[in-house]
């Protein structure tokens, strides 16, 4: 193990230093890199490189940070443990950009995250130009004086009335209104619609509504009548509360009158809600603007047919009507009654299959209908019982019981047959009707926020203002116009601004944070990064890495956990973690610029980007059966524009394609979510498509992602995979055990009976000390073992339970080698690359890297009838050069058993292993949705209008020899 030299020198102000970070697996290390510089941290998943970038340098910096407060404001904050760390120096304030803390509220968006919404806000309350919902036309505010200076401006001669509408559309019979009227000297009122006079005032139907507007004054145009035009709009407009009309004696129809108003109102008389526009008009997360329907949520929950109805083949009586069967016994007995009611109404047969059903009986059935329905039955004493009875319908019975339901489980239980759907009322632009149609040159601002980020680029620059919109925008334009531009810079121009917080994916998370912090220009800080290059393809890698070097060039350090090779090229200094992963990780094993890291024959790292080690192209493909294929038929959820792709099975599919060109829309939310509903009778809801074919041949599909494999300290490998089930029945079938009377029961750590009681199988004991961070010891009973000492008694080979879940996976597959129902877990774990992990070795501290493997594990040991697919959403997400040779390896292992596996990736090694392609693309967001090319990676190679097949031409001419490879 070559040992890095640190410099005994003075700290120097240009680099920050570490000594003795013993954080999880780090072996003491010691650590100097310079500072304002770019500084990649690499190496192994596993090996190390989070514990010493975040859990190290970042939490330090932050828990000094906070420790400059006062006590009173660190109570709010929570409190950060102390890294165990010696020292370090040259520590700025830091900030950290991972993937863990995207905001999965509902009411967060691309805009409010970003800030970009508030400023629109402003924007569009400043210089938008207020239209009525239901006619379009504009609406404004007047004075008495404009007003009048408009009737002025009427033709000569033209004869009108000024008249106050008092009454709009209101019930009664309104006498005493009549004789107050009349009582201050008007002689004339127009009601509904009639001039009548009020000397002599109808009788008005108390029952019916009534429009009633007094004559004010009787006018003839002309130049010389101004101080009586403003005397009558002022009455009138003091009469009606602000509003008045002219009515035109000598038009008929809708010609013949015109409204004005003091306040904001539409012209024709449409009612409007509108009294003020201010920036808080425009947010959906505050009463003034939101839609009262969703409450500025843009989707509400409401029942999906679908998903309560079984196999149409089955009649009603057969249990078509899921909410309303028995488990396997067809209907409850008293809504058999109430159907069988609704049929003789309807006549139609309860044992008809629902798919022979009239639409009107369907539509019966599922909505109910509004008469009532005879109910005949027959009680235990055989006599003949009728009511009558209202139908309510399976969709309303549903949303009711959703409602009223009094406790989670009852809810939970009817939200299975729930999906959200847009806002009706507002078609999910979350705002009120008379909000949107405030427009900024023919745009709302839910328009300017369903572009694409790109597209919002062209829109804000090409804006033609006036001079006086020009002084009032300019600043907040300047604002929208710069923060655009640096989230293009990252990549993400095919986002839209009103995309759900919660939809993104954990990179492009993190790049919106980063776009963020170039917005907010502040220097001198350390930023710690997770790997921003997930999910963005090498076509906008330069991108990313340009920005990333902009960070840098405000006069701030980056670290940045990566394992991008242009990333690496392009930084000042790199950290390689090492040499293997896990207990065989942890050291330092080189420290320096690119050049010295190509020549160190020591690091794995080295050796890949030098090109002494690489991932061999395959040399032969897998045939493609034309005959087994999977078809996803006229795709178009999202931005996929009536995609139809094929899949072949029994062979290694990569979807490819630049971020946001629909990948994820057809394999996860289309392909992926048939496959769950029709093989594993899971209750899902895919995307939209015409339809799949080609699923006889598979028999359950698998979804392999990086989530985390437990929530709690409890889960571990062992329980994770099953194995510790047969551990446990091995230790319960040893002579001891069997002396004492232990079941498997005995040697679990989660209830009671073998395990230690006092730290509850923790085998810690968190000691809350207020002010200062809560602190975990060793429980001091079984010294952190988390059993009893009568269940450590039991040994089996000289080994008790407490000491098999300390041993590495590796020692552990020799431990068990004769138990072949053990051994064979114990195998796949380490085929998979996890040997150096411990078999109880927490859940919580395994990266995303390892959680995966260890689910392709449990995969991997069990039998194979080569008839599974399985479904991988990039996963080489946290993977090394040499654990993705490894990931290789094991998909390979799947392939070769006859299975399916379809990954979507942008790594280029695996892209150029796969035997099939799929791309999409040719953009993001709208510009995408389409496929541009498949075929085995020769083919796609070869396609000039694929980003995709530009980046492998390139790789495999660096290869040199495309020639001698054969498609298969």
């Amino acid at each position: 193990m070559p040992i890095v030299p640190v410099s005994s020198h003075a700290h120097s102000s240009g680099t920050l230093s570490v000594r003795g970070a013993r954080v999880h697996n780090l072996k003491d290390v010691d650590l100097d890199i310079p500072r304002d510089s770019l500084v990649v941290f690499t190496g192994l998943s596993g090996s190390g490189k989070s514990s010493l970038a975040f859990d190290t340098i970042f939490a330090e910096g932050q828990r000094r940070y906070i420790e400059s407060l006062s006590s009173y404001a660190r109570q709010f904050l929570g409190q950060v443990d102390r890294p165990d760390v010696d020292f370090i120096e040259g520590l700025s304030p830091a900030v950290s950009i991972d993937q863990k803390s995207t905001n999965r509220n509902p009411r967060s968006t691309v805009g409010t995250i970003t800030e970009i919404h508030d400023y629109m806000r402003l924007l569009w309350a400043r210089i938008g130009v207020p239209h009525c919902p239901e006619c379009g036309a504009q609406i404004q505010r007047q004075t008495v004086q404009q007003i009048a200076d408009q009737l002025m401006e009427l033709p000569e001669r033209t004869r009108y009335q000024i008249v106050a509408p008092v009454v709009s559309q209101k019930k009664g019979e309104f006498v005493d209104l009549f004789k107050e009227l009349s009582a201050k000297g008007y002689a004339r009122a127009v009601v509904d619609g009639d001039l009548i006079q009020l000397a002599e005032p109808p009788t008005l139907k108390k029952s019916y509504k009534h429009d009633i507007a007094v004559v004010v004054d009787r006018l003839v145009a002309g130049p010389d009548i101004l101080s009586r035009v403003t005397d009558s709009v002022e009455t009138a407009l003091g009469l009606a509360g602000g509003i008045m009309q002219v009515n035109f004696v000598d038009e008929e129809g809708d010609d013949a009158w015109q409204s004005f108003s003091e306040k904001l109102s539409c012209p024709n008389g449409h009612p409007l809600q509108l009294t003020e526009i201010e920036p808080r008009t425009f947010s959906f997360n505050a009463p003034f603007g939101a839609c009262p329907t969703c409450s500025g949520l843009g989707t509400r929950m409401s029942v999906d047919v679908e998903l309560m109805l079984g196999d149409p083949e089955l009649s009603i009586r057969e249990g078509v009507l899921i909410p309303w069967t028995t488990q396997g016994k067809g209907l409850f007995q008293y809504y058999e009654r109430l159907l069988e009611g609704l049929s003789d109404d309807l006549d139609f047969s309860l044992d008809t299959p629902w798919r022979d059903l009239t639409a009107e009986v369907q539509n019966a059935v599922l909505h109910g209908e509004n008469f009532k329905v005879n109910v005949k039955w027959k009680n235990r004493y055989g006599r003949e019982m009728r009511y009558t009875s209202g139908f309510e319908g399976v969709v309303p019975y549903i949303e009711r019981q959703y409602v009223q339901a009094e406790s989670d489980t009852q809810r939970q239980r009817w939200s299975e047959y729930l999906r959200e759907v847009p806002c009706p009322a507002c078609n999910g632009d979350r705002l009120k009707p008379e909000v949107l149609a405030v427009l900024v040159h023919g745009h709302s601002i839910a328009d300017a926020s369903r572009l694409s980020l790109a597209d919002a680029q062209q829109y804000f620059a090409n804006l033609e203002l006036t001079e006086r919109e020009a002084m009032i925008a300019a600043a907040v334009l300047r604002e929208i116009r710069a923060r655009l531009e640096f989230l293009i810079q990252v990549g993400l121009n095919y986002l839209n601004l009103s995309r759900s917080a919660g939809s993104l994916s954990g990179g492009e998370a993190q790049r919106i944070r980063l776009a963020t912090q170039i917005g907010s220009g502040l220097t001198g800080v350390l930023y710690v990064l997770d790997e921003p290059s997930i999910g963005l393809h090498q076509r906008d890698n330069r991108r990313l890495i340009e920005t990333l070097l902009k960070l840098k060039g405000l006069g701030n350090t980056l670290i940045v956990v990566e394992h991008d090779e242009e990333t690496i090229h392009a930084a000042d200094w790199i950290v390689d973690i090492g040499p293997r992963a896990g207990v065989d990780g942890g050291h330092v094993v080189h420290s320096g610029p690119l050049a010295e890291l190509l020549a160190d024959s020591d690091s794995i790292t080295g050796d890949y980007l030098a090109g002494r080690r690489s991932i061999p192209t395959p040399r032969k493909r897998r045939k493609i059966d034309k005959k087994r294929m999977l078809e996803v038929v006229g795709a178009r959820e999202n931005n996929l524009k009536q995609v139809s792709a094929q899949f072949p099975l029994g062979v290694l599919t990569a979807v490819t394609g630049v971020s946001g060109s629909g990948k994820s829309s057809l394999v996860n939310d289309i392909l992926y979510q048939v496959l769950a509903a029709r093989l594993n009778g899971a209750r899902t809801v895919p995307g939209k498509h015409t339809r799949v074919t080609g699923l006889d041949n598979l028999d359950k599909v698998v979804h392999v992602d990086q989530a985390p494999i437990g929530r709690t300290p409890r889960s571990n490998p062992a329980t994770y995979t099953g194995v510790f089930d047969r551990i446990r029945t091995l230790f319960s079938e040893t002579p001891e055990a069997k002396a004492r009377g232990y079941q498997p029961g005995r040697f679990s750590f989660n209830v009671k009976g073998g395990r230690c009681e006092a730290c509850s199988g923790d085998g810690t004991i968190k000691i809350e000390m207020n002010f200062l961070p809560d602190v975990y010891v060793d429980c001091e009973v079984c010294h952190g073992k988390r059993y009893n000492r009568d269940t450590l008694a039991v040994h089996y080979k000289g080994k008790n339970i407490a000491e098999v879940l300390e041993m590495p996976i590796a020692e552990a597959a020799e431990f068990f080698e004769p138990i072949q129902a053990i051994h064979r877990y114990m195998k796949t774990l380490v085929d998979v690359g996890l040997g150096y992990v411990r078999l109880g070795q927490s859940a919580t501290t395994l990266s995303g890297g390892e959680a995966q493997r260890v689910k392709l594990a449990t995969e991997l040991q069990r039998r194979s009838n080569g008839r599974s697919i399985y479904v991988l959403d990039e996963p080489t997400t946290g993977l090394h050069f040499e654990d993705v040779r490894r990931l290789l390896e094991v998909l390979n292992g799947l392939v070769d058993k006859g299975n399916t596996v379809i990954v979507i990736e942008h790594n280029l090694d695996v892209i150029k292993s796969a035997d099939w392609i799929i791309d999409l693309g040719p953009e993001g967001g709208s510009g995408g949705g389409e496929i541009i090319a498949t075929g085995t990676p020769e083919q796609v190679a070869a396609v000039p209008e694929s980003y995709t097949g530009q980046f492998l031409a390139e790789l495999f001419d660096a290869h040199d020899a495309p020639a001698a490879r054969k498609a298969g």
